[in-house]
């Protein structure tokens, strides 16, 4: 549903989540038409890790919101200021009261979580005589003040804090690849000085070789670009690169049908790209380092394609970026 679609331009990672559980608009295609399509993905859709410690409770309190009648109206009539200034938020005084328990004790169950994190961390450095209702301030997606009372206050919360930190999620991977590369490297270098001369050169010799290894293999198509996609088409798809064809490409990687590509059905793309340089079975191959360049690819596709900036590629903008130089030429990136 639109609303859906509003909130999660924002709130981008739940996307794939949140659309399974609405009936999609249909989209005019007839896959009949091109022989022996297998599909992309099974039709159950898995509910993505945003990577928010909240992860779970945004999710359990979205589920019970679309239950309820009145409330599912509204947001089917909102627009994306409507949600992000808290204004919708004020339509929960009107839920029915079945969907306020259900959402009273999901805000309990959370609040006693968080409370049990708090003590796992004191206990930890064991500290005592800390007030634990004080600490629950560091929280910012429900109302502390409140533990037992799902209310407006908390819906704004929710909204507004994951919209922040989704917005932010990007940079936050970078960030932790960065620090996890120079963890990596001080480890290896660290290690070098324990040993004698003779065995440094050897693992010095190896590490040279091992990264020379890393670096032969086939050819890696431009991310985004007709040969990278026309790879997809037929290695993943099945079908016959003579026939690739943009608009049904971009209907059979829609995977859940909602008229958009998001993020995660973006970075589906690029598997075969870095399955040619990333063996989990290889040394010299390191996993973490093919999940950031993953996001990079992802990035950059996005910043080509999606031209409005709401982290979602329609079909319009799709066909349009098919027919930029670019997409043939790579080169003339």
């Amino acid at each position: 549903m639109r609303w859906r679609t509003l909130l999660l331009q924002y709130c981008f990672l739940l996307i794939t989540f949140l659309l399974t559980a609405l009936e999609a608009v249909p989209i005019d295609i007839d896959k009949t038409k091109v022989q022996n399509i297998h599909p992309v993905e099974s039709a159950k859709i898995e509910s993505p890790d945003t990577g928010l410690y909240y992860d779970e409770y945004l999710k359990q309190v979205i589920d019970v919101l679309e239950t309820d009648k009145h409330f599912r109206e509204k947001l089917q009539k909102a627009d994306i200021e409507e949600i992000k200034s808290g204004r919708l938020s004020k339509e929960l005084d009107l839920v029915s009261h079945h969907v306020r328990t259900k959402l009273d004790e999901l805000k309990r169950q959370e609040v006693g979580r968080l409370r049990m994190l708090i003590k796992a961390k004191l206990d930890s450095i064991q500290d005592i005589g800390m007030d634990h209702q004080a600490l629950l301030k560091q929280f910012d997606h429900l109302n502390h003040l409140n533990p037992d009372k799902f209310e407006s206050t908390d819906l704004d919360m929710l909204i507004k804090a994951a919209t922040s930190d989704l917005e932010h999620y990007d940079k936050t991977r970078h960030e932790e690849f960065k620090k996890y590369e120079m963890m990596k490297e001080h480890e290896r270098r660290e290690y070098l000085k324990t040993l004698s001369e003779e065995k440094r050169k050897e693992e010095e010799s190896k590490f040279q070789e091992m990264k020379k290894k890393h670096e032969n293999h086939p050819k890696v198509n431009h991310p985004g670009s007709k040969d990278q996609l026309k790879e997809v088409w037929e290695e993943t798809d099945g079908l016959d690169p003579n026939d690739f064809d943009p608009k049904t490409f971009f209907k059979l990687h829609d995977v859940n049908s909602d008229g958009f590509l998001d993020e995660q059905e973006l970075e589906a793309l690029f598997t075969k790209e870095l399955e040619k340089v990333y063996d989990p079975k290889n040394e010299e191959d390191d996993m973490v380092e093919m999940e950031e360049e993953r996001l990079r690819m992802r990035e950059h596709v996005m910043n080509e394609v999606d031209t409005n900036k709401d982290r979602l590629v329609t079909l319009e903008e799709f066909l349009k970026a098919t027919e930029k130089k670019e997409f043939l030429d790579p080169s003339s990136f």
